[in-house]
């Protein structure tokens, strides 16, 4: 794999896309971080994978701690020893494919019954 080293961003640079571009995402100790909240295990284990899948696939890995009820995603660049547009293109991935919610676009895939707890697997924003 090619790997370029990429120009990290100011701090201040950072703060100001994740507040126009990723407004759930935030900085802290080196690390744009995102908190996704679940309705339990079964919830935290499709977080996971759904995240392990799209990093897997990028090429780009994060760092993730879980709980029974929540996933924290932490990303940032070690090459470049901070954030970069890689870690901004996954976290938008990430959030995408995380928060979608088909039920709420029409069409055939009409998502999961929002009035039964057997079925929520994920607290959306």
């Amino acid at each position: 794999m090619d790997e370029k080293k990429l120009p990290a961003c100011t701090v201040e640079e950072v703060k100001a896309r994740l507040d126009a571009e990723l407004p759930h995402w935030y900085y802290e100790d080196g690390w744009i971080r995102r908190k996704y909240r679940t309705e339990g295990w079964k919830g935290t284990l499709m977080v996971i994978n759904t995240v392990g899948h799209l990093a897997e696939a990028a090429w780009h890995h994060p760092d993730i701690a879980a709980s029974y009820a929540f996933v924290i995603v932490k990303l940032q660049t070690h090459s470049s020893k901070g954030i970069t547009d890689r870690d901004f293109a996954l976290a938008r991935k990430i959030e995408e494919v995380i928060q979608w919610q088909p039920g709420l676009e029409g069409g055939a895939l009409e998502g999961t019954p929002r009035d039964d707890q057997r079925f929520r697997y994920i607290k959306y924003d």
